[in-house]
């Protein structure tokens, strides 16, 4: 059996879904998707919503355990039901057959199992074959199980499993010291779970600006979790009802073992690509994922591939954003290429660490002429409210055009300060824009006026 489309876009998440509706808006066209594990893909089913929503409960419990009784409010020490937890978690998503039904009334046709790419026009699901005059590849990626000796005999958590406990770990590893490791290591912390987080860099919050990353790590240690960095997890091995893991210094050392009952895996992302046939139809790939151009077509005419399986920003917006400017190429002519060069991220910790433009390291590597200057977060009066001992707001500028470079930010709402900034930056402000703007006070974005004021002192140094 076979169908013609204008477009057939393998998988059904953020990428795919806003693919296929700016292909049928925009221009009429005929969409299929195709999806092998979930309808919706992983950011509002198992990786962005869920586990915001995991933050929300962790953030709102170490505020009642250590802030209430300090400002007054007398409510006793808060006690966690992590099965109610995970049940309002699972509330809050939308179930598979919804998607589906969603998807049908838009429009598109749908089609369940594993996607082959028998050539630029014909996809293979199952018994069914389906042609295209465009096919999209956007089937995300999943957790990178990385070379440790025994891992195939341990069962580990990722971001996935970790939401389906319903009993607290006593005590969790965590191998990765990036955003997940970082935000679901601080959210079983603050549950009870005692917890170390392993990574074999020397800064967590890889690539954040090297400062912005020790301040956040400053504030973890300060809540008791133990941070190795500079190691890896050289083997595991079940002992009983726990794991033991032999952790080695990178550069060599005497190594160290350690107890524990969970080992969660948070040190990578690898694209889901096996089934697609790839080199049979001579796509080609690189170490992360797809390899694509600025307008995001793969090396076969008339295959684009957008979002995490192309390995390079892997994030919910930027696929998004992937999906348009493919979509833009595949019926238009001259469409815009893919720029990333005011691209605002966050990690979702307490404080958030959340950053846009150069780092100080990329600065001094590109042999920038710059300065940077740092606000406290002790400095910025919002901060005072929940007594916030670690945070900073720093600035990057170029010394003679005094033009802003890049933005950092550790504190709470670091996220929406630096969403909003980001503008700024992608329209040339410079630190005397920054420094003569009105404020809302008392704020946490303050923290960046305070940081201009700052630079324009330091400029006539």
């Amino acid at each position: 059996m076979s169908e013609h489309f204008d477009l057939v876009v393998l998988g059904a998440g953020s990428a795919a879904r806003d693919a296929a509706k700016k292909a049928s808006d925009e221009h009429g066209a005929k969409v299929a998707l195709v999806e092998s594990t979930r309808w919706g893909g992983s950011c509002p089913n198992v990786a962005c919503k869920p586990t915001k929503a995991y933050l929300v409960v962790a953030e709102l419990f170490h505020d009642v355990n250590e802030l209430a009784e300090k400002v007054g409010i007398e409510v006793g020490r808060a006690r966690l039901d992590l099965a109610r937890v995970k049940t309002r978690k699972d509330s809050l998503k939308k179930p598979q057959p919804k998607w589906v039904e969603e998807l049908n009334g838009n429009g598109f046709a749908t089609y369940d199992g594993e996607a082959t790419i028998a050539d630029a026009r014909t996809v293979r699901v199952g018994d069914e074959e389906l042609t295209a005059d465009r096919i999209l590849i956007a089937t995300g990626s999943r957790t990178a199980v990385p070379p440790i000796e025994g891992i195939e005999e341990i069962d580990w958590l990722d971001h996935v499993s970790a939401l389906e406990l319903t009993e607290l770990p006593e005590s969790m590893l965590v191998v990765g010291a990036g955003a997940v490791g970082l935000e679901l290591g601080q959210t079983f912390a603050r549950f009870g779970s005692r917890l170390t987080i392993v990574d074999i860099l020397d800064q967590c919050a890889p690539p954040s600006d090297l400062q912005a990353a020790a301040e956040l790590e400053a504030a973890l240690r300060e809540e008791g979790i133990e941070i190795l960095l500079g190691s890896l997890v050289k083997r595991v091995a079940r002992d009983g009802d726990g794991i033991v893991a032999t952790i080695e210094p990178r550069e060599g050392g005497e190594s160290q073992e350690i107890r524990v009952t969970s080992l969660l895996l948070a040190s990578g992302r690898v694209p889901n690509v096996e089934a697609l046939g790839l080199e049979d139809v001579g796509i080609e790939r690189h170490k992360l994922g797809i390899t694509v151009d600025e307008h995001l077509r793969t090396s076969v005419e008339g295959v684009w591939a957008a979002g995490d399986v192309t390995g390079a920003h892997q994030f919910t917006p930027i696929a998004q954003y992937e999906a348009r400017i493919a979509i833009a190429d595949m019926f238009g002519h001259n469409g815009p290429a893919a720029d990333y060069s005011i691209l605002p991220t966050a990690i979702f910790t307490d404080p958030e660490l959340a950053g846009v433009g150069v780092t100080e390291e990329e600065a001094k590597e590109q042999e920038l002429d710059y300065e940077a200057v740092i606000q406290p977060l002790k400095n910025v009066t919002r901060s005072q409210y929940v007594e916030a001992k670690h945070g900073l707001f720093k600035l990057i500028f170029e010394r003679e055009s005094r033009k802003v470079l890049g933005l950092h930010v550790v504190s709470r709402g670091a996220s929406d300060v630096v969403q909003g900034f980001s503008l700024a930056l992608k329209l040339g402000a410079t630190v005397d824009d920054f420094a003569h703007m009105h404020h809302v006070y008392p704020t946490w974005g303050e923290g960046v006026k305070a940081a201009a004021e700052q630079a324009k002192v330091a400029l006539k140094a």
